[in-house]
């Protein structure tokens, strides 16, 4: 999972799904879009004026990345 924040757009982007993939944009509000991916599943979140939606300072530094675990 990645998260990306560009404080130059104030635009929130998370991505659960590392795979390479064509995707479609869902918006579901005004500044919420979903990417689907294969088997309609969610695999990034993109939330534009996310200053208003989320508390940035929790999520500084805002890249983060985690492996994926065997299972």
């Amino acid at each position: 999972m990645n998260i990306l924040y560009n404080d130059k757009t104030d635009l929130l982007y998370i991505r659960l799904d590392d795979e390479k993939q064509e995707i479609i944009n869902r918006r579901v509000s005004e500044d919420i879009v979903l990417d689907i991916g294969k088997d309609d599943k969610i695999v990034g979140i993109e939330i534009l004026a996310a200053s208003k939606h989320v508390s940035l300072e929790k999520l500084m530094p805002i890249n983060y990345e985690m492996s994926k675990t065997a299972g």
